[in-house]
C-alpha cells in the first residue's frame, strides 16, 4: 500500500492511543499546541454552542443558514456516527481522511500531549483555517469552561439546554453544570440561550453579567422562526430559533445581513444524520441518549408515528440512567427490544430488558444488534416503525449498515468513561 494511503488508518490508530489518556479537561495544553501551530483558531470567525441536548442540531442549522447566505463555512461536531471525518466539515462537505492525517503530523510535531478531543479540535481548527472558512460553527464537547473548543474566538455563543448529564465531570447539580457551560461566555460577546431550569438560568445570567456579555433568551428576546424546519420534532423549533440568531449575529460580525429568505432556505434544507432520521419506510434513527433527549423523542413520535405500531430498539451505555430514558420512551412503544452496541460500556441487553419489562407490554433482549433489529422488525409487523435510539453508538452502527455507508476501519470514540492510563 502506498504511504499516502496509510495516512488515515495511522491517524485512527493514533487517536486510539491517545484515547487511553481519558478525559482531562483544561485549556493549557490546547493553547500551547495552537500557539505552536500559528493559532489557526484566530483566522476565522466562530460560533460556539454548548448545552446538554440540542447543540449539534443547532450547530447544523446555523451552518446551513450561513452557507445559504454565501459564507464559506466550517462545522465541527461530536461524537461521530460511523467515521471520524464526519466531525469536521467545510462548505458542507465531510473532511478528507488523508488530509486530516497530513495535518495531524503537524499536530504531533508540537509535542504537546493532547487528549483525543484536543487532537480532534486542533485538526478542525487547522483544516478550517487552511480551507479559508469565513465562519466556523463549533459544538462544544463536554461542559464548556475547560473544553478544548473554548480556545476559539467567538463572535457569538449559545447555550441550548441544561440537564443532568456527565455528572462525573461537570458536577451533580444543575447550577454546577450550568457554571461549566457558562464558561463559553466571553467578554462583550452576545450569548443566546434556550429555555433553562431557573436555577441553571441564574448561573448563566451571573456569568453573562460578570463578562458584560449581552444575553438574549428564547421566549423573551426572540421567538420561533416562522418557517418550515427540515429537522423533525417540536424540540427543533427552539434549536432553529437559536440557530437563526447565531447566524444573524455572525452575519453582522462579517458585515453581511442574513435575511428571512436566507434563513428560511437554510432551515428547510438542513440535514443532520441520526436525529429523527427516516431510512426507508420502517426505520427511524434518533440519538436520544439521556432522559431529556428521550422526552424530546417521545414528543416527536406522537406526530411522526401516529397510527403506527412502534417498537424501540435500544442500547444504553453504563454512565446513563436507563430507567429514566426507558420510562420517557415506553409510553410511545408497543414493545422494546434491548441490544448492545459495540461500545465496551454498553449495558448487557438482558439488563436493559429487565428495566423495560415493567414499563411496556413486550420486552425482549438480544446482544447481537443485527439479530435484535430483525426481532424488532418482526414485532413491529407490516406498517410498523422501528425506532433505533438510546445510544449514538447503536445508531451509528445500524444506520451505516442500513445505508451502505463506509465505516472507519479502526473505530474510535470520545473517551468519556475511560479511566486514564497514568
Amino acid at each position: 500500500m502506498p504511504p499516502v494511503a496509510a495516512g488515515y488508518p495511522r491517524l485512527l490508530a493514533r487517536l486510539g492511543d491517545v484515547r487511553a489518556l481519558g478525559v482531562d479537561l483544561g485549556l493549557d495544553r490546547m493553547r500551547a499546541a495552537l500557539a505552536r501551530l500559528g493559532d489557526p483558531q484566530a483566522r476565522f470567525a466562530a460560533l460556539q454552542i454548548a448545552g446538554t441536548n440540542g447543540k449539534g442540531s443547532t450547530a447544523a442549522m446555523a451552518e446551513a443558514v450561513l452557507r445559504e447566505a454565501g459564507f464559506r463555512t466550517g462545522l465541527y461536531s461530536s461524537p461521530h456516527l460511523a467515521r471520524f471525518t464526519e466531525r469536521i466539515r467545510v462548505g458542507g462537505q465531510e473532511a478528507d481522511g488523508e488530509r486530516l492525517a497530513a495535518l495531524d503530523r503537524r499536530v504531533e510535531a508540537t509535542e504537546v500531549p493532547l487528549t483525543y478531543f484536543e487532537v480532534a479540535t486542533a485538526l478542525a481548527f487547522l483544516a478550517m483555517a487552511e480551507a479559508g472558512v469565513d465562519v466556523a460553527v463549533l459544538e462544544t464537547g463536554l461542559g464548556g469552561r475547560l473544553d478544548a473548543v473554548t480556545t476559539c474566538v467567538p463572535c457569538a455563543t449559545a447555550v441550548t439546554s441544561i440537564g443532568l448529564d456527565h455528572t462525573d465531570y461537570l458536577g451533580a447539580t444543575l447550577p454546577a453544570i450550568a457554571r461549566e457551560k457558562a464558561g463559553i461566555i466571553k467578554p462583550g460577546v452576545p450569548c443566546f440561550v434556550g429555555r433553562l431550569p431557573l436555577e441553571a438560568d441564574d448561573e448563566i445570567d451571573r456569568a453573562a453579567e460578570a463578562a458584560a456579555a449581552p444575553l438574549f433568551r428564547f421566549g423573551r428576546d426572540f421567538g420561533p422562526p416562522p418557517f418550515p424546519i427540515a429537522l423533525a420534532g417540536a424540540h427543533q423549533v427552539e434549536n432553529a430559533a437559536l440557530a437563526g440568531q447565531l447566524a444573524r449575529a455572525a452575519g453582522r460580525h462579517l458585515g453581511r445581513t442574513v435575511d428571512d429568505r436566507t434563513l428560511a432556505r437554510g432551515l428547510a434544507g438542513v440535514v443532520w444524520p441520526g436525529r429523527c432520521e427516516r431510512v426507508g419506510d420502517d426505520l427511524l434513527f434518533h440519538c436520544a441518549h439521556n432522559a431529556e433527549g428521550a422526552r424530546a423523542l417521545a414528543a416527536a413520535l406522537s406526530g411522526i408515528a401516529a397510527g403506527r405500531r412502534v417498537v424501540l430498539l435500544v442500547s444504553i451505555v453504563d454512565d446513563k440512567d436507563p430507567a429514566a430514558i426507558l420510562a420517557a420512551l415506553a409510553p410511545t412503544a408497543a414493545a422494546i427490544v434491548a441490544t448492545r452496541s459495540d461500545n465496551p460500556r454498553a449495558l448487557p441487553a438482558a439488563a436493559l430488558a429487565a428495566v423495560a419489562a415493567p414499563l411496556v407490554g413486550e420486552a425482549a433482549a438480544n446482544d447481537d444488534p443485527d439479530a435484535a433489529l430483525a426481532e424488532a422488525r418482526r414485532r413491529a409487523g407490516p406498517g410498523g416503525l422501528v425506532v433505533v435510539c438510546g445510544s449514538m453508538f447503536l445508531v451509528g452502527m445500524l444506520r451505516a449498515r442500513a445505508l451502505g455507508e463506509p465505516v472507519d476501519p479502526l473505530p474510535t470514540g470520545d473517551p468519556v468513561g475511560v479511566q486514564p492510563v497514568t
